[in-house]
């Protein structure tokens, strides 16, 4: 059955979406690929800096938010001879961590961790931090590209001692792309649904729309006319912090498993 027949669906993906497009049209769908992903840079520089720095001082507590963030501190620890001097560190500090795939790294490592957020959002993690008390902890707060206001705002209320890592530095998409993006979902009649296969791109979006004044005309957008659709809880939770509480997304976190999930949601609404 052609679950997206005569459906238009927008997808903002850098990566597999010829796969993507391939599946859509498969189910019978159309789809416009208008990249949101911008590009994200190692600052191997300010990774070797925060590495020796923290060695050093007395930090209080790691929170981890991604995999790839602690794997790159690590191989930057090893070319610098200070992996095992740099894991020991972690291993006597308290350690928070997001999702599956920062635990795995800190597993491999034996790093203990005090708490973790098990379906990987942030949301959880804050529900899990309320229990211990921040006030004059020195936090480290690991970052994936961009910042994260919900934890920065979570940590100055707690009077903590905060420092922000940031291993990657996020350019945004091309602007031309972005605007022409913003213009079609504000027509709502180019598509049915758009899909986000990460938080930057959803961000990317809205910081478009922001700048331009239409932060409040894209949120009614996907509140009525466009279905915000995400691979994940992670880039789901992105758009719920950015004010659309019409978020679809399925149980796996795949690409694949998005387009169907949008196409048989699409289906049982006909």
């Amino acid at each position: 059955m052609k679950y997206l027949q005569n459906k238009r669906i927008a997808l903002t993906a850098s990566r597999k979406t010829e796969e993507m497009q391939e599946l859509i049209k498969k189910q019978g769908g159309e789809s416009r690929v208008r990249s949101m992903q911008g590009t994200v840079i190692e600052d191997s520089a300010v990774i070797k800096k925060l590495i020796f720095d923290s060695l050093d001082v007395t930090i209080d507590w790691f929170i981890f938010t991604t995999g790839i963030g602690i794997e790159t501190f690590l191989q930057h620890a090893d070319e610098l001879g200070v992996k095992d001097k740099f894991v020991d560190k972690l291993r006597k500090t308290n350690v928070a961590v997001r999702g599956y795939k920062a635990v795995a790294v800190l597993n491999k490592e034996q790093v203990p961790f005090e708490l973790v957020s098990d379906d990987g959002t942030t949301k959880q993690l804050l529900q899990k931090l309320e229990s211990y008390s921040f006030k004059g902890k020195k936090v480290v707060v690991q970052l994936y590209g961009i910042r994260s206001p919900e934890l920065e705002l979570f940590f100055r209320e707690q009077q903590a001692e905060l420092t922000i890592w940031l291993p990657y530095h996020h350019h945004a998409p091309n602007q031309d792309i972005a605007d022409q993006l913003l213009n079609e979902l504000l027509e709502e009649e180019c598509y049915d649904a758009i899909c986000f296969t990460s938080a930057l791109q959803v961000k990317a979006l809205f910081a478009c729309a922001k700048a331009r004044g239409l932060e409040q005309a894209l949120i009614s957008c996907l509140e009525t006319a466009v279905l915000a659709t995400a691979v994940g809880k992670v880039t789901a939770e992105a758009l719920t912090e950015s004010g659309v509480s019409r978020v679809l997304f399925p149980e796996k976190e795949r690409m694949g498993a998005m387009v169907i999930h949008l196409g048989k949601y699409i289906d049982q609404r006909r």
